[in-house]
C-alpha cells in the first residue's frame, strides 16, 4: 500500500510538472531598447518567487532586491503575521500560503525561486521549483536529510539550474585568506580542525509539552507539510521549531553550514569515511536519564573523519552547546579564540590559523603573523564579499546554467550539497546515539553509543549499524513528495 500511494503521489506530481510546463509559452518580455537608454529592462531582471517571506525569508528578499536587479513578483508563506513587513514592502507581489499553489499559478511569471522556510520542506519546495526550470537559492542547511541533499544536488545538473545555498560566508573575504594562506603552504599540512559554536540558544533536550490552539494566521497543515500529522504547540513557530528532529536540524543545521564551510573551502573535502559522537545527558533524578529523542540534545561533540590521498586521515571536531576546544599554545591568554562563542581552528603540520563565523576575521597564529605574512592571491573575490553572495547568485541566473558566474559561485549545490551531507552526518551519529533496545534483564541498552559509524559516502549507507540508516531519508506524510 504504501509503494502505491507513493507511486500515485509520484504520477500526480508528474502531472502537475508537465502541465504547469505547457503553460509556460507566450510570456511577453519588454526589450532593453524599448525602455531607453541606461534603464534596466524588466528582461534583464530576475523575477522571483519567495517560498518564505518572514524572518531569515524576508531578509533574503530584501538583499535580492537591493542588488537592483531582482524583482519579487511572488509572495508566499503559511504565516500571515511573519509575512506582513514583506507584503507591505512589495505590495505589488501576488501572495499565496500554499507553495504548490503558488507555482503552478505564477511559474510563468517568475525566473526563480527562494526558500527559506523551516529544514522539513526545504527540499520538496526546491525540487518543485526546480523541476519547472527556476533557479534556486535554498537557505541553509540545503536539506533536513542526507538523501534530499543528494537528490538536490544531481537535479541541478538534471534540470540546468544556477543554485546557491544561504551560507553567505563561503562569498566573504575571510575565507578566501584562509584559502590563500593554506595554498601557500603557511602551515603546512592540516591535520585536525576543530569548529565550535555557542547554539543552540533555544530550549533542546526537553519533552514536547502539551497542545496548543492553533493560530489563527497560521496554517499548521501547511506548515507541517512532510512532518508527522502532530498538534501545535507553544514556542515552536517562528524559531524554535530547530531543536525538534521532524522540522529542525538542531545546532548542527543552524550553524554548521557557515562555520564547517571553510574546512570545505580550504581543503575540498568530500564525504566522511566514519562520524562518531559524545552527547550531554541530563538526569531527571538520581540514576534516571533524561530520554527525549525528539529534540536535540543540549550539547554534543562529533569526530568526522575524511580520507587524504597521499596524506594522513583528517580529523574534523564538531562542539555545540558551549563546549569549546582547548585554545592553541601560539594564542595568548587574553586574545579572543574564534569570535568567542563561535569560531573554526585549521592544526597544520607548520603552524595553525583561525577565523570566527562565517570565515570573518581570518588570524595565523600566533596572532601577530597575520599582518606580517604576504601570500599571493590565488582565488578573486566576490564583489562586497558576504553581501555579495546574493547579487552573485541573481548575476549568474541571468546569465543561466554553465556559465562563468553560475560556475564561479560559492555555494552552489555541487559544494554545498557534499557539506550539507557532512553536517547531517554529525546529526545523524547524535540521533544513532540516541537509539535504545530493551535487553534481557529489562534494562535498555544503546547500541548507538560509543562506536564509530563507518560511512559508504558514495552508496549513503551506514555499514556498521544498520538502524543508524533509517535517519538517511524520512518518509514524508500522505500527500507530499519529492518527485524522483
Amino acid at each position: 500500500m504504501e509503494n502505491e500511494n507513493a507511486e500515485k503521489q509520484n504520477a500526480s506530481r508528474r502531472s502537475f510538472i508537465k502541465n504547469a510546463s505547457l503553460a509556460a509559452a507566450g510570456f511577453y518580455i519588454v526589450p532593453r531598447h524599448v525602455l531607453g537608454r541606461g534603464y534596466i529592462a524588466p528582461s534583464d531582471k530576475l523575477n522571483i518567487g519567495a517560498i518564505g517571506a518572514g524572518g531569515k525569508g524576508g531578509d533574503d528578499i530584501s538583499h535580492f532586491f537591493a542588488s537592483g536587479k531582482a524583482n519579487i513578483a511572488v509572495l508566499c508563506d503559511v504565516d500571515d503575521r511573519s509575512s506582513a513587513e514583506s507584503r507591505k514592502k512589495f505590495p505589488n507581489a501576488k501572495y499565496y500560503k500554499d507553495f504548490r499553489e503558488m507555482l503552478d499559478k505564477e511559474h510563468k511569471n517568475i525566473d526563480a525561486c527562494n526558500v527559506s522556510i523551516p529544514d522539513h520542506n526545504h527540499a520538496v519546495a526546491a525540487m518543485a521549483a526546480m523541476q519547472l526550470n527556476k533557479h534556486v537559492y535554498v537557505q541553509k542547511p540545503l536539506t533536513h536529510d542526507i538523501y534530499e541533499a543528494r537528490m538536490l544536488t544531481q537535479a541541478a545538473h538534471r534540470y540546468k539550474i544556477v543554485t546557491q545555498m544561504g551560507n553567505q560566508g563561503a562569498s566573504g573575504d575571510g575565507v578566501r585568506q584562509l584559502i590563500d594562506w593554506y595554498k601557500a603552504g603557511t602551515i603546512g599540512d592540516v591535520k585536525e580542525i576543530y569548529c565550535f559554536t555557542d547554539r543552540p540558544v533555544w530550549p533542546q533536550g526537553i519533552d514536547r509539552g502539551e497542545s496548543k490552539t492553533v493560530p489563527p494566521e497560521l496554517d499548521w497543515n501547511l506548515w507541517l507539510g512532510t512532518a508527522p500529522q502532530k498538534d501545535y504547540m507553544d514556542n515552536l513557530v517562528p524559531f524554535n521549531w530547530r531543536g525538534w528532529w521532524d522540522y529542525g536540524t538542531g545546532a548542527l543545521g543552524d550553524m554548521a553550514c557557515h562555520i564547517m564551510q571553510p574546512a570545505f573551502a580550504v581543503l575540498g573535502l568530500g564525504y566522511p569515511s566514519s562520524a562518531e559522537c559524545s552527547v550531554a545527558t541530563r538526569y531527571v533524578a538520581n540514576w534516571e536519564k533524561a530520554y527525549y529523542p525528539d529534540s536535540g540534545p543540549v550539547s554534543s561533540h562529533i569526530i568526522l573523519t575524511f580520507k587524504q590521498k597521499g596524506k594522513q586521515d583528517l580529523k574534523l571536531h564538531w562542539m555545540d552547546g558551549g563546549i569549546q576546544p582547548q585554545r592553541p599554545a601560539e594564542l595568548l591568554p587574553s586574545e579572543e579564540m574564534g569570535d568567542g562563542g563561535n569560531g573554526i581552528i585549521f592544526i597544520g603540520t607548520k603552524g595553525s590559523m583561525m577565523s570566527g563565523t562565517y570565515g570573518m576575521n581570518p588570524q595565523l597564529l600566533p596572532t601577530s603573523k597575520t599582518k606580517t605574512t604576504i601570500v599571493p592571491q590565488t582565488i578573486a573575490r566576490v564583489p562586497n564579499g558576504d553581501d555579495g553572495h546574493y547579487a552573485a547568485w541573481i548575476e549568474a541566473a541571468i546569465a543561466g546554467y554553465g556559465s562563468k558566474e553560475a560556475n564561479d559561485l560559492s555555494s552552489r549545490f555541487d559544494l554545498a550539497g557534499p557539506l550539507t551531507e557532512s553536517v547531517l552526518m554529525g546529526n545523524l551519529a547524535i540521533r544513532s546515539y540516541n537509539i535504545r533496545t530493551k535487553n534481557t534483564n529489562g534494562d535498555w541498552d544503546y547500541p548507538g553509543q560509543h562506536i564509530q559509524l563507518v560511512w559508504d559516502g558514495d552508496n549513503m549507507k551506514i555499514t556498521n549499524f544498520e538502524d543508524a540508516n533509517q535517519f538517511i531519508k524520512r518518509t514524508y506524510r500522505d500527500g507530499w513528495a519529492l518527485g524522483v
